[in-house]
């Protein structure tokens, strides 16, 4: 999730699948964006991002730390963030795979033709 509202508030495009996901990738970047006004260190992290891609990881690491002293903030983005990707569709071929939570491993498959072991 924060890797999503970072690159959104930077101006990149973020590969995300449906509308329900885009428009909450929006929505949660907002939130942020001005939950950085005033905040000098966040500000600049969000301009060196604008201007370089580079910058994201330190805008990622800002969005991270904001939500880690506000654990409210945190809690209502998580919300928006899942009740998104649970409204999500594919469309066309396309396959929409959600997991949220922590694993040591995940397998998310579509179509398997033929044996599958997984050891």
């Amino acid at each position: 999730m924060t890797v999503a509202i970072a690159t959104a508030m930077a101006g990149k495009a973020v590969e995300v699948a449906g509308e329900p996901v885009r428009a909450a990738v929006a929505e949660l970047s907002r939130r942020v964006r001005a939950r950085f006004r005033g905040r000098a260190a966040d500000e600049d992290a969000l301009a060196r991002a604008a201007e370089d891609a580079g910058g994201i990881p330190a805008l990622e690491g800002a969005v991270r730390r904001l939500l880690d002293e506000d654990p409210a903030l945190r809690a209502e983005l998580e919300a928006i963030w899942n009740q998104a990707q649970t409204r999500a569709e594919a469309s066309d071929d396309g396959v929409v795979n959600v997991f949220n939570g922590r694993a040591e491993k995940v397998v998310q498959l579509r179509d398997v033709n033929g044996d599958l072991n997984i050891n």
